[in-house]
């Protein structure tokens, strides 16, 4: 019994990072329509950006606000610099990101070097909580606690604000958005750089549980993909609880079934892209 419950609070506290690292994605995708391959070397950058500025006294929250603000930085970059000259180009922009995440990998080797960092649990949320008369760590019960704030924050955001109201317009009618003074560009500048924080933010969150190391950016892109694919880009709701459902299937297939641990995971994905293409929660294609 208690395995059950142990695995069920690990998949829970791993959808809640898949959710900080996935809406990002969902929120660059569904709205931008760029498929950012990139995203899993934020995630990355993050973490091994939050080393650093550890190592240089900063403490860990601070760290992961300024890291995910460095990440955001690079995103938007990225995104002014090269992504807007490939506007509508999805083929280009698929290999301009790969190619990108392929050089953020070597300069984070050259700069990090190979060896794997592990990032301090932060001090206030050290130790084990009490449930079901099983102790868990309170770390992980908090990141859960972190990716619903912020899946609440987000929603607000884009359904509650007048930024989220013009993000709407430009999205779903850019000339028309353009020709009230809305600047469209500036919006998507600020939609890619708010994912790019995303994905550095849960870098970091996640460096007490996972480590630093290298291609860990390539372990997680798949998995937000999946989270994107099964939950539908562009939704929130989509991506919470696709995250909290891989969440799951990865937790529970690497224990019972692990040598078919791609399978479980990857088999919903390829289901839901024959039965309903748009995922659980996405709008179909006009």
């Amino acid at each position: 019994m208690s395995l059950w419950v142990v695995l069920a609070v690990n998949s829970i506290t791993f959808g809640g990072l898949l959710f900080l690292l996935s809406a990002g994605f969902s929120l660059i995708f569904g709205l931008m329509k760029i498929p950012n391959l990139t995203h899993g070397s934020f995630f990355m950058l993050g973490a091994y950006f939050a080393t650093s500025l550890i190592a240089r006294g900063f403490n860990f929250w601070a760290a992961a606000l300024v890291g995910g603000l460095l990440v955001a930085a690079f995103g938007g970059v990225i995104e002014r610099f090269i992504l807007r000259r490939l506007a509508g180009a999805e083929l280009a922009q698929v290999l301009v990101t790969l190619g990108l995440s392929f050089m953020v990998a070597d300069v984070c080797l050259m700069v990090w070097t190979g060896d794997p960092i592990r990032i301090d649990t932060p001090a206030g949320l050290r130790g084990a909580t009490s449930m079901l008369g099983l102790g868990f760590p309170t770390y992980r019960l908090a990141i859960s606690l972190i990716a619903v704030v912020f899946a609440a924050a987000l929603w607000a955001l884009l359904d509650r604000t007048r930024l989220g109201a013009m993000i709407r317009a430009g999205v779903d009618d850019p000339a028309m958005a353009r020709v009230v003074g809305i600047r469209v560009s500036r919006l998507f500048t600020i939609v890619f750089c708010l994912g790019a924080w995303l994905a550095g933010f849960a870098g970091v969150i996640g460096g007490p549980i996972l480590s630093v190391y290298p291609g860990l950016d390539q372990e997680m892109l798949p998995l937000a993909l999946v989270v994107v694919i099964l939950g539908g880009s562009g939704s929130l709701l989509g991506s919470l609880v696709g995250s909290f459902v891989v969440g799951f299937l990865y937790n529970f297939g690497q224990a019972m079934f692990p040598e078919l641990a791609y399978v479980v995971l990857f088999l919903p994905m390829l289901i839901v892209l024959v039965v309903r293409p748009q995922g659980l929660f996405g709008r179909p294609a006009l």
